[in-house]
């Protein structure tokens, strides 16, 4: 694995223990806006992988889900995470009125740690 994708899956870590700390705290939204990051960052690190970068979050979800989900690379669950997870980073940063719980934070973060477990076979695999 090259200095940049190694470099894009400490980032996805460190955003899980990150996301863990604040859900530690009660900081539920923040948590689960990290717990999207570190998805949000195998997702970059797969398709560094295969030679392949993004300007935004939409590019990066679109690519995944063209280059992972419909190839049958990994399970189509990780794509619907991935958006499932902006979404809800979307409510946690920027939500005027409405609040991510408890649970739904535990649920993202839980889904981060296979999307991180899942992303390290796959570029094991592939290189």
């Amino acid at each position: 694995m090259n200095e940049d994708l190694q470099s894009l899956m400490a980032k996805a870590q460190e955003s899980l223990a990150a996301a863990r700390l604040l859900l530690d705290r009660g900081y539920h939204g923040f948590a689960a806006a990290r717990a999207y990051y570190a998805m949000f960052y195998v997702a970059e690190a797969l398709l560094a992988s295969l030679g392949k970068s993004y300007s935004s979050h939409a590019g990066v979800l679109g690519g995944f889900g063209q280059e992972f989900a419909k190839t049958g690379k990994l399970d189509v669950k990780f794509h619907r995470w991935l958006i499932d997870g902006q979404d809800i980073r979307n409510v946690g940063d920027y939500g005027v009125g409405t609040e991510v719980s408890s649970d739904q934070a535990v649920e993202v973060i839980s889904q981060a740690e296979e999307f991180i477990r899942a992303g390290q076979a796959c570029l094991r695999d592939e290189g």
